[in-house]
Formats: structure tokens, sequence, C-alpha cells
């Protein structure tokens, strides 16, 4: 964040700053006056031989002057000259062509003369030349033939064009040459090589030029380079070697100056033109160059080193800058040093430039003429355009030098004087007028203008007036007073205010009065006072990553009397707002920020009067560049060198590089990472594996991301070699009883070490003194048939290629295949723990019997059936499995209240053994689940009625309900009530104590073993007593008593329609009661049971017609430490339920049971599922 420098006033108003404090008197157009020349063509005019030539002349006076011109001091007759003519109201020439003519013809030195009857002025002479373009000179250019490490010039010799061409070197493909500090172009246009290497004739070279004028090139014929060398220009690795010169055989050399030539040299400059010193060396290797000034420091604020050091100019050059430089050319295999003595000479300059003189008669004034310059300039005085010896004399005027005196002036010395000084370098004139005048004060601003201006700047008030003899000015404010000048004020000889610091009390109207002896004039302005405009919360300096929303505030403070406008620069140029940005009177916004959004953002508050401005730079990280002109060097068999130019990094420090390859024979266009660099590196030595043709590639990394590849390098192919390594991953393993399948992994390419990779596999029974058996694959796996049951074998696997076998392999022992377990667990035990847990117990089995690896024991159990009447249960077997040589085991998750029967196998890879003899063990009874639908019912303020639906899951026979509630208020909570209800009873209703208080209710169901998990609900909130009233006489409508007894007349007429229907139908059977699917209140289907009772079997009031026989899951760890049997029990999956139970129902079982649910309060209740 930055507040940048203000102007120490910024603001509009009453011709402020009109006149400078020291500017010359300008006299009114409607006064008598001599001429001024007020626009004229430069000195030294080149104009394009294709237009029309135009040069100017233009002037003022009273009356209107006259215009003519000289050529090469010779009068210059315009109306002679068809070709010429002459602007109206003007003295500019223009010299038409399109007639035809040679421009040619009108080069010289022209000069404009400006008269009227009060004198003539004159302008510059203007040297008028025509831009030339000329052809190179047709020539014959030999090859040139140098030795690599000599140093060469080809010289450029351009044509003498006007102005001078700009020079440069392009290649025969029209690229430009590229230029370091071994070839660069001299100031002079040619070309330089330190020293020539072989790389240097892969092209030819041309010189060319361009001329500005005409907007042409000519070219030089090319020059064709021969380089004698001990090495071909593309060896890659003597190329890029470090020490590439001794490598190719190129003796060493000190430097020596190819330009400027010898120990010394002298240089002119004129003073405020740039100074260019030059210094251009050979040697091997390239030399150095380093500048100095003699007996003092180089001009940091004027000096900058070009062209790699071999030039150092020094702009806006002074006298103080004259003195010795000297470069210093350096190598390792020495130093020399030039030294170079700089003159600086001046063209004149001002010091005191002739003001126009007006007088009253009968004063005295001066004309002051002075200059300097290297040579000391001559000053010549002349009178309307004529030395001022030739001139009448006038005996009021003295020539004291460079200083005209006139004293008791009267209207005769009317007059235009001109000073020319010059010296061997230039010329400069000037133009003075003397004019004599009787003229009273006159204003020459508008009356009572408006002046604002902002508070605490400095600001001075102009009141421009005119008067001959001059007058003198006095301010006043408000109109009374005495003269303001002193403390806060200040008045200028020519009469502007200056207040020095704006305060509100300085508001108001001001008066000027300017008074001579021939009268008095007087002009006032109104002065108002503004706050300033500040920024007062500025933009922050931020950085960021790419794709986030950036804020840039700007909050302003301003005089509210004054417009306010806001606008935003980036890098100092207006900013476009496009979509992704939105600007705000207090702030910019920058959605999703992209690189290019990255620089200095300016904030710009401003009104009509001042401005302030703020600037934050924002910083937007990227990810980096890819790395680019990747190139393999120090090529061995197994490493080479690679080295890249690191890209951009985007603000966020490269902190790795990862090398990618890619191998064009086993995975060709697939890349692998081959290592990684830290991010300070740009060259690394890669360790290369035989007989793999090799493509690096390489990825740049920083805090944002990874950047794109770089484009892939050249190939470099290494050579063969016998493999190093073996395949990994060996295994043999039976896929049937009686084989073997040996498997790896193949090797990779950059394992392979040469072609036609292959595998030696031999295999023999472990533990024999068999021969081993041999055979050669191309892929990775082999199959050995008519192998014994489960035998070890020993493995060994080697590669192979054409340049010969890897390594001795080690031995890897597999098996041939299984078959399934001969035997069975036997004396298996089993112990409830609880309604929902076993422990199981076995011995184990003989290990010839197993065939194979033993995986684990495995337990099948079904659910036989329940202890509930009329439970149909799901027999699907389920499994528990215990992994490993394991002599116990827990069983999980199972049904409370039923029984079960449970088988056991051995299981191996191939599968399962035969099964153990058939247990049976039964599960107690469990606590139920909670009562299900529990619902409170608030139909007035004296009861609640609750209601409730039977447990989802019993796990056995229910003996009643516990209801325990309490009444609060607030913070306040009453005694705890208890009520038991029967297994019959599902509806309870509460008397209220008081009609504020709301309930808290909490019910559970309970068995043999005790109460089940308890649901908990709570009254409402008691409605308002406009709600009550509002029901009761609903309830007592007649429209309302006459719709419910219309209601229950239509369901009279429904039940005997439907008695009528089941009097004919009989009764439904059981297997088409089963495939009517289950409603949405139903018990779940999962859950495997089923209820079924017809309309001459109805359960009692309360009961529901089917209870849903699935046991709640109980939490179980699965293990005996639970129940104090050890640490064995942990198992996968343990006693999880494969599938889901699916009712399975009697019709005989179903009607043999109709008579027993009818005397049966518990089945009537609980038909259960």
């Amino acid at each position: 964040m930055a507040r940048p420098q203000l102007a120490p006033w910024v603001h509009t108003g009453f011709l402020l700053c009109l006149l400078g404090l020291g500017g010359a008197i300008e006299i009114p157009m409607d006064l008598s006056q001599p001429p001024t020349i007020t626009k004229q063509s430069v000195k030294d005019h080149i104009v394009d031989p294709r237009d029309n030539i135009l040069i100017e002349c233009e002037a003022k006076g009273n009356p209107a002057p006259t215009f003519h011109w000289t050529r090469n001091s010779r009068f210059f007759n315009v109306a002679k000259d068809p070709r010429v003519s002459m602007r109206r109201k003007s003295g500019t020439l223009v010299i038409d062509f399109r007639s035809g003519g040679r421009p040619e013809e009108y080069e010289g030195e022209y000069q404009c003369f400006a008269r009227n009857r009060f004198g003539t002025a004159l302008s510059n002479r203007i040297r008028l030349q025509v831009s030339k373009s000329p052809l190179w000179p047709k020539e014959n250019l030999d090859p040139v033939v140098v030795q690599e490490g000599a140093p060469l010039t080809l010289q450029c010799n351009p044509p003498p064009g006007l102005p001078s061409p700009v020079i440069f070197w392009m290649s025969s493909s029209m690229e430009p040459i590229t230029q370091d500090k071994r070839v660069s172009q001299g100031h002079n246009g040619d070309l330089y090589f330190s020293n020539v290497m072989a790389q240097d004739m892969q092209t030819d070279y041309s010189c060319n030029a361009r001329f500005h004028f005409t907007h042409t090139i000519q070219q030089k014929n090319p020059f064709t380079l021969k380089v004698l060398t001990n090495h071909p220009y593309n060896d890659s690795s003597l190329r890029n070697h470090p020490d590439m010169y001794s490598v190719r055989g190129v003796a060493e050399r000190t430097p020596s100056f190819m330009y400027p030539q010898g120990t010394a040299s002298s240089q002119m400059v004129l003073r405020g033109m740039d100074l260019l010193l030059e210094c251009i060396a050979s040697g091997v290797p390239t030399p150095d160059i380093a500048w100095y000034k003699k007996g003092g420091d180089l001009p940091s604020d004027k000096a900058k080193f070009e062209n790699f050091n071999k030039a150092l100019r020094i702009t806006n050059i002074s006298e103080e800058d004259s003195g010795e430089y000297f470069c210093l050319a350096s190598n390792k295999m020495g130093s020399i040093r030039h030294t170079i003595s700089v003159r600086v000479k001046a063209a004149p300059y001002w010091l005191d430039e002739p003001q126009n003189l007006i007088l009253a008669p009968g004063e005295d004034g001066r004309l002051v003429c002075r200059a300097n310059g290297n040579p000391k300039p001559t000053v010549q005085w002349m009178v309307n355009g004529e030395p001022l010896q030739s001139a009448p004399p006038n005996p009021n005027r003295e020539v004291a030098g460079d200083t005209i005196i006139f004293r008791d002036t009267q209207v005769s010395s009317r007059a235009v004087y001109q000073c020319n000084t010059s010296n061997e370098h230039g010329y400069l004139l000037a133009n003075a007028f003397v004019s004599v005048l009787d003229v009273p004060p006159r204003m020459l601003s508008p009356w009572n203008q408006l002046i604002r201006v902002i508070l605490y700047n400095r600001t001075r008030l102009d009141c421009p007036f005119f008067g001959s003899p001059i007058p003198t000015l006095r301010w006043f404010k408000n109109g009374q007073g005495s003269n303001l000048d002193g403390g806060n004020y200040h008045v200028y000889e020519n009469g502007s205010l200056e207040i020095k610091m704006i305060r509100k009390e300085d508001q108001g109207i001001y008066t000027c009065v300017a008074t001579n002896i021939l009268g008095k004039a007087e002009n006032q302005v109104r002065l108002e006072v503004k706050d300033p405009t500040r920024i007062y919360r500025m933009p922050e300096d931020q950085v960021t990553k790419r794709g986030t929303t950036v804020q840039l505030e700007c909050r302003v403070k301003h005089d509210p009397s004054l417009k306010l406008t806001v606008s935003w620069l980036k890098d100092d140029e207006p900013l476009y707002i496009g979509n992704r940005m939105k600007k705000e009177d207090d702030s910019l916004t920058i959605f999703g920020v992209a690189e290019r959004d990255q620089g200095s953002y300016t904030c710009i508050a401003s009104t009509e009067l001042d401005q302030d401005l703020a600037k934050a730079h924002l910083t937007v990280l990227g990810r980096p560049d890819r790395p680019r002109d990747l190139e393999l060097t120090d090529l061995a068999e197994r490493s080479v060198r690679l080295t890249w130019i690191p890209g951009d990094d985007n603000n966020s420090p490269i902190t790795d590089y990862v090398v990618q390859f890619e191998e064009d024979q086993f995975q060709p266009g697939v890349w692998h990472d081959h290592s990684k660099f830290p991010g300070s590196v740009n060259s690394a030595v890669l360790q290369l594996s035989p007989y793999v043709n090799y493509q690096f590639r390489v990825i740049a990394v920083n805090e944002v991301g990874s950047s794109h590849p770089s484009l892939p390098s050249e190939r470099y192919r290494t050579s063969g070699a016998p493999p190093e390594s073996n395949p990994s991953d060996v295994k043999g393993e039976g896929t049937r009883k009686n084989n073997m399948e040996i498997t790896w992994t193949p090797m990779n390419a950059t394992s392979a070490f040469g072609p036609n990779l292959r595998y030696i596999v031999k295999w023999r029974r472990r533990e024999t003194r068999e021969t081993w058996n041999n055979a050669t694959v191309w892929g990775s796996r082999y199959v050995v048939g008519q192998t014994p049951v489960y035998v070890p074998y020993e493995i060994r696997v080697q590669a192979e290629n054409d340049f010969g076998k890897g390594p001795e392999p080690d031995t890897v022992i597999g098996y041939s295949g299984e078959d399934y377990p001969r035997a069975a667990p036997t004396d298996v035990k089993i112990r409830v723990l609880n309604s929902t847990a076993i422990s199981l117990q076995w011995n184990r089995v003989y290990p010839d019997t197993v065939q194979g690896q033993l995986r684990e024991y495995r337990a099948y159990y079904w659910r036989e059936s329940s202890l509930l009447k009329n439970l149909w249960v799901s027999q699907k077997r389920q499994q528990a499995s215990f992994p490993g040589d394991r002599l116990r085991g827990v069983v999980s998750r199972l049904f409370p209240y039923s029984n079960y029967k449970l088988e056991m196998v051995v299981v191996n890879g191939r599968g399962d053994g035969p099964r153990s003899e058939t247990k049976e063990f039964t599960t107690p009874e469990g606590v139920p689940s909670a009562p299900r639908r529990f619902r409170v019912r608030q139909p007035n303020l004296e009861i609640i009625n609750l209601e409730w639906d039977h447990p989802e899951h019993p796990n056995g026979i229910l003996i009643g309900y516990s209801l325990r509630y309490v009444a609060f208020n607030g913070t306040k909570v009453g005694k705890q009530i208890v009520e038991n209800f029967s297994p019959n009873q599902t509806k309870f209703t509460v008397q209220r104590a008081d009609p504020v208080s709301r309930y808290r209710f909490t019910l559970s169901a309970r068995t043999q073993v005790g109460s089940g998990e308890a649901v908990t609900e709570e009254s409402p909130a008691p409605p308002n007593e406009a709600y009550t009233n509002n029901q009761a006489a609903i309830a007592t409508q007649g429209w309302f008593i006459g719709l419910m007894c219309a209601i229950a007349l239509l369901v009279l007429i429904l039940l005997i329609v439907c008695f009528i229907k089941r009097s004919r139908g009989g009764k439904y059977p059981v297997r088409e009661k089963k495939d009517v699917p289950l409603g949405p209140e139903d018990p779940k289907e999962e859950d495997g049971s089923f209820d079924y009772s017809d309309e001459d079997n109805k359960p009692l009031q309360g009961s529901q017609t089917s209870l849903d026989g699935t046991i709640k899951q109980q939490e179980s760890d699965d293990s005996l430490v639970d129940y104090g049997e050890g640490g064995e029990g942990q198992f996968n999956e343990d006693g999880s339920f494969i599938g889901q139970y699916t009712v399975k129902k009697d019709k005989e079982e179903t009607e043999g049971n109709e008579s027993s649910e009818a005397t049966s309060p518990v089945n009537a209740i609980y038909s259960l599922a």
C-alpha cells in the first residue's frame, strides 16, 4: 500500500498562475505592438521527399505583420516559383511537388521575417534537408574463413543516409542474430565475434539498414562463414562441455581490444547530449568488461550499461562528467585496459534571455542577452533584422556588450531587437521588442470570478492587468481593511497574491486595485474553501493464488458539495472493468484472479478541485511455467547430464524439479518418474539402465502446483548388458488339486538391459534329491501339471536376454493344489452365554486330513423355530468363521427365545470339508424392544390420552407395560408417578392436575427377564382458552352432529355388506393370504415372520393382528472375554445373519391353532412373527 506524493496544490480557479513570477509581459492584442514570432520549424529540418515540404513561421502583432523569406541569405521570391506558396495570414511556406519537381533543388538555409510598422522579428535560420536512403553498393563477398577460437569482425559499412539508418543483423532464415557477450553488434554497425565457435557457421550473416523517413530496409549481401575446427559442431557432448574450449582443442588467449584499437583514445561530446563509450574485446574464454572513472565514481543516476557491459551510456552530459574513463577486459588468462579521455564542449545556452521591454515615455530600461558555452560564445545585436552598427544612431540607446541601456525613452524608440550568440557548435537567436506606450490600468480577466480552493493548501490568486507605466497592485479582503501583505499573505512583483495556507476563515471576496499615473482599475474574486479529498482506507498489497477472489478497498472522505469520482488504474493505465470485476464506490473486486491481473492498482478519488490516490500491488501466485530448452550432455554408458532453462516461477519459488522418462520398446508413450531434484538446480546427472532408448522431460513444482511438462528432449539409447536382477513376487500355487501355477511380476524396460527378455523357470519337490526341472518362458506364468496334492516345491525364476543371464535367483517355496478336507471337527460343545450369544469349543482335525492349508473352522447354524407359538421363522443357514487353527469361538446376534441347530466344518483353499454331527441349543428369553408408535394426545385441558402399539421385538412372553410420568412447569418438576399395565392394555388416560403444566411420559414393555428399551414423549403445550372454546363450540354445532350421524350410517351399511359377502365366501386360504403384500403399518418383511387370523378368530381389544418376530440385534464384541472364556473369541463376521427370513406357514398348523388362539389371551394378543 502506498500513497503517492501529491503536488503542493491541485485546484482550478481564477486564472491561477497565468503568468510565471518572472514571465514576459504580454501586451493586450488590441494595443499597438511590434511583431513576435510564435511558431517556427526546427533548425535542422529534414523532410520526406515523397511529401510536400512545409516550413513553418507564425507571428503576432498589431497591426498584423507581413512576411518574407530569405534562402541562403538572399531574398526568396515566393511569387516567382509556381510550386511555392505562403499560407494566408501566416508566413508558413508550402512547396508542392504534385506537378513534378525535385525536392533536392530546394535544400538550403531559410529564414523568416515578420514585419509591421513598429519593427521586424526574425525566425531561426532553418536548414532544410531532404531525407536520403541510398542503395547498398553491389559487391561480391568471398566466404570468410576463420580458425575456431579466433576473433572476427564482419563490417557493415552502411550507405550514408539522412538521418543515419538503424543497423541490425539477420541470419539466412531471416531471424535476428542471437547476441551475447561473445557475439554482439557495435555502435558502428559491425558484428564482433570475441571468439568464433563451430556453431557460428550454421548460418549466413547479412547486415540490414532501416531508414526512418522512407520506412525502407536495405540489405547487404550476406557473409558466408567457414570455421576450421577439430570437432564437428553438432557433437553435443563437446558443444556443452563445461570446459569446451580445451576439449575442442582451442588455445586460450588473453584479451585484446577489437574496438577501439590500442590502449587510449579520446572522445568529445556536447553538453546535454548522451555520451556513449564502447569497448569490445576478443579472447578465449570470452572476456568480461567492467567500467571505471579515474579519480571518481560513475554517475549512478545517469550511467547505464548496454550491450552486455560492452557500452557505457551517460545521459544528459554536463561539464563535470568530463575526465578519463577506462574499461577493463579480463578472463582467466589475464586482463587489459583502455582509457578514453572525455572532453565536454557546449553549444550556446541561455543564462539570461532578453525579454520584451514595455516602457512609458521618459522611462528607462534595458535589454540583457547573456549566454554561456564552450568555447565562450560571441554576442551580436541587431535591430529589425539589421546589424545594430548599420542602424540609425539613437542618443537614448547605449550598447554595453551583452546589454542595451535605454534612457528617457520616446515613442521613436519602438523596435524589435535580435540577440544572436554563437560559437563553433551552434547559435541562439532571440527577439525582444521595445514598446513605448501611455496606457491607464486595465483588468484582463472577468469581474467577480469564483475561485474554489482546498483547505490547508498553498494558493496564489492572480489579477491579470496591464498599464504603462506599469501599475502598482494592492489587495483587499471583503472590501475593507488594509492592504493584504505579510503574515499568511505574500504579494509578488507581478501582483499575484499568495495565501500560504488556506483556512476556513480565508473564504470571502478579494479585491485587487491597479494604479498608475493615468488612473486605476479594480477587479474582485470570490474565494470558497473546500474540504480536501482523502482516501482514509487504502488498498493493501495482497498475495493470492490464481482463481481466488480479491477485494481492494478504497474508502474516501470528500467535501459534500463536490462531486466525487473514483477510478482505477492498473500499471498506470486505465483499468478496463470486465465481467470478472466489480467496481463499487469503496472497493474493487476481482473474481477468479488470473496471472494477467497481477500488477500495481491505483485508486484515484477526484473532484473537480483535487484528488487523492493510493496504490497497492497484487501478486498472483501461479503454477510455474514449463521448463524449456532441454539438452543432453556428458553422454556415458550408464549416465547423462540433463540441463534445462527454468520457466517463470509465477511469484511462488520453485521447490522441486521432477524428471520423467519415456522409452519406446515396452511402454511407448507412457512417462515414468525418474528422479526429483531441488528447485535451485537446472542441471543434473541421471543414472541410466542399459538398452533403453530414453527421452526425458522436466516438470517444475511450487507451492501452487506443478507446471506443464517441458517439451521432450532428444532421444538417447544406452548399450545393452545382461540383466542385473530377476523378477520379483515369485509364487507357486495350485489352481487345481493336481497342478502348480508359478507366477511372477515381469521386469520393466529399465530392468531388461537388452533385447528378447525371457525367464528361465526351475522347480523340484522340496527335501528331495530330484534334479531341477526347467522351462523358458516369455510371459509371467508357467503351470506344472501332474503334481501330488499339496506338497512343497522349490522354485527359481531367472531373467535372461540376448546379452546373457541374470544373477542366480533366490529359491522360493510354493505348493501344489489342494483337495477338499477329509474330516470334520469332533466333540463340538455349546454353552449358552445369554439370549443372543453362545460359545463353541471343538477338537482339531488331524493335519493329514486337511489336504491343504487350514484357512478356518466354520460354524453353520440356523433358527429351527421360535418358542413363541405360531411364529414362523426362516431356516436359512447362517455362518460364523473362526480363522486359523482355533479351538473355540463365539456366535452372537442370535434371536432370543428360539431353537437353533448347528454344524461345523474345516475349510482350506479348496473349500469345505464334511460336516460334523448336528447340535441343538435354545436361547433364553430377552428384554423386549420399545413399544411402537407411542402417541400423546390432549383433547382438552382436563385429560391426556396415551396410546401405543406392541414392541416390534418381544424377545419373549410379554408380562405387561410400565409407565412413569411427571408433571413440570418451567423449572418446577412434580413427583414421579408409576403405572403398570397388563400386556393387553395399549391405552391410558391421565387426569391433569392443572391446565398449565406439561407432562413427560416414559413407557417400556416387560418380560420375565426385565424391562426393555423405553420410549419418552412429552405432552404438547396447553392450548389457550380461545382455542378450547372454539373447539367446544364446533362440537355442539348442528351441522357437525348431522355429519357425524351420516358417517355412522355409512359405516353400518358397509359392515352389513361385508358380512353378507363373507357369509357367501367362507375362509380365505392361507396361500392366498401370504401373497398379499404387507402395508406400511405391517411388520418389516425382513423379520422373516407372518401372522394370520380370520374374522372368526379376532384377538382381544387393543391387540394387533401381527407382530414382527425379528429380534433386535444386540451389541456384542463377539469375544469370550466378556463371558470369562478367554480372549480367542474375536472373529470376522461372527454371528452375522445372511439373508432374510421368509414366511413359512403350514395350513394344517394354522387351522389346528384356531381354537387355542381364542382361549389364550397371550396368543390372542401376540400372534408373533
